[in-house]
């Protein structure tokens, strides 16, 4: 029991960089930068917040390290509640890091282009504005990408939470149902990308899932529940 309690506020305190700094990365820069269907404003807000651009670049590497030590502490802590369902839990993590690294790579390059004028010495003002568009959009495509794996982690997660002695139950609902809203916002972003902010603002609550098991495993650890009675 001691060591199930070590491992859950070990991947709770592993899980906390990942949960605090996501918004920082998916939310807050992009909102703050990003001016859909302005390309000279996002150009502008980039090399006007560059310090900004460049700390979102490192912060996301980061978190990505730590989710996938969180998942790795999550796999030792439920392994013996299912092994397969944990083994899975893992593999879809380690899909979606390739995603991370490449969405890194791609705003590094875009910064390059923009601080350094003779990579692009052939091109003009708007033919620069459009690559370096380009670049950022497909960084934004990668992120609907991963919001799938982000999804699809989360569902054997929360059957190996539910079926746990020592974490509630209502996690491991509230977990699956997080994973299914990250599938549906990766699928209506890709094929119907103007409803994708109604959507999100529907799952939102949803969403929090992952901050409240978080939380519960930092904050509580795990906690036995009695067994119930056998049925005669």
């Amino acid at each position: 029991m001691a060591e199930t309690k070590r491992d859950a506020r070990l991947a709770g305190l592993l899980y906390l960089p990942a949960v605090l700094l996501g918004p920082f990365v998916l939310l807050y820069v992009p909102g703050k930068i990003f001016v859909p269907g302005d390309t000279s404003a996002t150009v502008a807000n980039i090399l006007a917040n560059e310090s900004l651009f460049r700390a979102n670049i490192v912060i996301g590497m980061v978190c990505q390290l730590f989710f996938v030590l969180a998942v790795l502490a999550l796999y030792q802590l439920l392994k013996d509640v299912g092994r397969r369902l944990a083994s899975l839990m893992v593999i879809l993590i380690l899909l979606v890091a390739p995603l991370t690294i490449a969405g890194a790579a791609i705003q590094v390059a875009t910064l390059k282009l923009l601080i350094d004028p003779q990579f692009l010495t052939g091109f003009d003002g708007v033919q620069r504005d459009s690559l370096i568009m380009l670049l950022l959009e497909f960084d934004r495509n990668g992120t609907l990408a991963s919001e799938l794996y982000w999804g699809l982690w989360l569902l054997p997660l929360g059957v190996l939470v539910y079926r746990s002695c020592f974490l509630p139950r209502f996690l491991g609902i509230w977990l699956v149902a997080n994973g299914a809203a990250y599938v549906a916002l990766s699928f209506v972003g890709i094929l119907w990308p103007h409803s994708y902010g109604l959507l999100f603002k529907i799952t939102a609550p949803l969403i929090f899932g992952e901050v409240v098991l978080m939380l519960w495993l930092v904050v509580v650890g795990a906690r036995f529940r009695p067994a119930l009675p056998e049925a005669n």
